[in-house]
């Protein structure tokens, strides 16, 4: 085997700048495959953070229920007719009793309580419609990462606080630690003073969205006790599938998984991830194409030596490790330099986690080039290309090979 190799080492070195070129067509297709895992999983991890990434991944929703109709006791036919309330506000009071069971699941990083609602934002004479979100004191950044997303103030909403978006803001002509007035749908007005102005960069939560303390939102819709609408964040949102059915089995009530409400989000990713499968596999076939072609015209040319070596009593399996020896080295240094050259290319461009609202760029993430993924693959797609014209080498006949 060694001396195998040591006759693979020397084949290589005496066509040195045909090597120089094998191993630079090895390390220009790992280069795109690194590039391209960089470029497609931090795009990935860049959409998922500012669309699902802000969303709950399960939602309990307090359902309305209606009143049971009560017929008159008088025999006969007697008809009615139900319509819906838009009035009456659904609430879920238990809270308190399983919320500790949903945190106690594996998977699950946090919950929100919430009190959810819309309303008037009034300055003057200026009124605009909002949708007012009541969050627990601590727990402003369980879903959304608010914290983040500020860029005056605190995220922290406290009595008589409430966190207002950029957009609205401006519209409003409102700045930090003004006084606003906040009407809910429930009638009842409250005078808060701004203690924070956010920036997602989406227009809908910019420009509609109030957050208020979860105390100040049941002054706001009169609910002096429990919430409309509980919101859970897990480790991994693709496993949100699995555990809505044991949450709405623990607790009796209706969960919910993002994934129903955002099938087509979920299908958009899939359909990028698997683009990104497929992009990398051409590559690599670019590489297996290229090595092999390189092996079979350097088997072409060393049929005379192939011949000499099989007259001098060389099997066809020495044959065949010489030239599968050639492809392993040419794949392992073109995986090496490519990676090296990839991994430097990259740190050129700017982490994801430096994107924000308004900024342009590539989302590309370092993290995910897959640089071992791809020396490991280019080895051993090197090795499967050599195969061909390793079989091809020790099929020649000695007696023909020597007489060209």
């Amino acid at each position: 085997m060694l001396y195998a190799l040591k006759i693979a080492t020397r084949y290589l070195t005496a066509s040195k700048a045909q090597t120089a070129l094998l191993v630079f067509g090895v390390a220009i297709g790992v280069f795109i495959f690194i590039f391209m895992s960089a470029l497609i999983g931090g795009l990935a991890e860049f959409i998922m953070s500012r669309t699902a990434g802000d969303m709950a991944h399960i939602t309990i929703q307090a359902e309305a229920v209606d009143p049971a109709l009560l017929g008159p006791a008088a025999p006969g036919t007697v008809l009615l007719v139900q319509e819906p309330s838009t009035k009456a506000t659904a609430i879920l009071k238990d809270t308190a009793a399983f919320i500790p069971l949903i945190e106690g699941l594996p998977g699950v990083k946090g919950t929100s309580q919430q009190i959810n609602g819309s309303g008037f934002l009034t300055r003057g004479g200026q009124v605009t419609q909002v949708s007012i979100n009541g969050l627990e004191p601590g727990h402003e950044s369980v879903i959304a990462n608010l914290a983040s997303y500020v860029t005056k103030g605190s995220a922290t909403l406290g009595a008589g606080g409430v966190l207002l978006g950029k957009t609205l803001a401006k519209d409003m002509d409102l700045t930090l630690g003004q006084t606003v007035r906040l009407q809910s749908s429930s009638g009842v007005v409250a005078v808060l003073r701004i203690t924070g102005i956010y920036e997602m960069g989406s227009g809908g939560p910019d420009r509609r969205q109030a957050y208020v303390s979860l105390a100040t939102a049941r002054t706001l819709f009169k609910l002096p006790q429990g919430v409309t609408r509980v919101e859970i964040k897990l480790d991994d949102l693709y496993a949100a599938d699995a555990l809505a059915p044991q949450i709405k089995a623990l607790t009796g009530l209706d969960a919910k998984s993002w994934t129903e409400q955002a099938a087509q989000l979920l299908d958009a990713l899939k359909a990028q991830a698997q683009t990104g499968y497929i992009l990398k596999a051409f590559a690599l076939l670019t590489i297996i194409i290229g090595v092999a072609s390189a092996l079979l015209l350097s088997t072409y040319r060393r049929r005379p030596e192939i011949g000499i070596m099989r007259a001098m009593g060389a099997g066809r399996w020495f044959v065949m490790v010489v030239f599968v020896a050639q492809g392993a080295l040419i794949g392992l240094m073109g995986g090496l330099f490519g990676a090296a050259a990839g991994y430097g290319v990259l740190l050129a461009f700017p982490s994801r986690d430096s994107f924000g609202p308004g900024q342009s760029g590539l989302p590309i993430d370092i993290t995910q080039g897959a640089y071992g993924l791809a020396i490991w693959l280019t080895t051993l797609g090197a090795i499967l290309a050599s195969i061909l014209p390793a079989r091809a080498a020790a099929r020649l006949d000695p007696v023909t090979a020597i007489g060209q």
